[in-house]
């Protein structure tokens, strides 16, 4: 049976696990979908040694910049991203302590492919981007390669990045687009939300979160409330998930 898995910390719900255990079940596939709960990076190496017929991991947080240095080889996107979500995992045959790593982002393919149809081009040509972690420099890329002019907003300020404390009407009224590419919000903590000014926001807004857990976040349902589209990151995940199956599988 062949081993598939995530690793990450913490695993408390795991998108991955329920989607690929049905995916199995439905298409009749001999194989399995782990956890991997590790709170060191290091750890890495236990879960490859422990698990012969592993054939591939997603990677969430914090590890999808921290696992680069593990792996043997590296994907054009996933370079030029920083970030790495998907790793394909090949090994010799009766060598136990063998294997070769090649690290992919997928993140980049689905939050496209889940954003492009709802995206005004003539009217929201900027964005502000929630977060700074890895899945926020697939964002980050994707918006680039749509010629759309990001601007990074975090709680710790830094080059390139300015605060929650900094957002002001004209940078509201400029960047139609806003991203959550960060945690805050995710169940159970779903009585949260990015601190951003919602009373700013209006019908021209489109808000994407990148958490799917709870379907309709905080920072979703603040947002239509003024009118804003909103959508959440499930397509995105699905999309995203089968294209990790494509890269394990060829």
């Amino acid at each position: 049976m062949d081993t598939y898995g995530l690793i990450g910390f913490p695993l408390t719900h795991s998108f991955s696990t329920k989607y690929f255990a049905e995916k199995f079940i439905r298409e009749n596939i001999d194989a399995e979908y782990l956890n991997f709960e590790i709170e060191d990076i290091l750890e890495i190496r236990h879960v490859l040694l422990f698990n012969q017929h592993l054939k591939g991991l997603n990677v969430t947080i914090p590890y999808k910049e921290k696992v680069i240095p593990f792996l043997n080889n590296i994907s054009d996107e996933a370079k030029a991203i920083g970030a790495v979500n998907v790793i394909k995992v090949d090994r010799k045959h009766n060598d136990m302590y063998y294997y070769n790593l090649t690290g992919y982002n997928t993140d980049y393919i689905g939050f496209k492919e889940s954003i492009y149809p709802l995206v005004n081009f003539q009217r929201q040509k900027k964005a502000l981007i929630l977060g700074t972690g890895g899945a926020s420099k697939a964002v980050n890329q994707v918006l680039k390669d749509l010629n759309i002019e990001t601007l990074f907003v975090s709680r710790t300020p830094r080059d390139g990045v300015i605060t929650y404390k900094e957002l002001t009407e004209e940078i509201l009224n400029e960047h139609l687009i806003i991203v959550n590419a960060s945690p805050i919000g995710t169940f159970p903590k779903s009585d949260t939300c990015p601190d951003i000014p919602y009373t700013l926001l209006t019908p021209n807004h489109l808000l994407f979160d990148l958490v799917y857990n709870p379907a309709e976040t905080l920072f979703l349902k603040k947002g239509k409330e003024k009118g804003a589209t909103v959508k959440n990151g499930a397509e995105m995940l699905h999309l995203q998930a089968e294209a990790a199956w494509r890269i394990w599988n060829t």
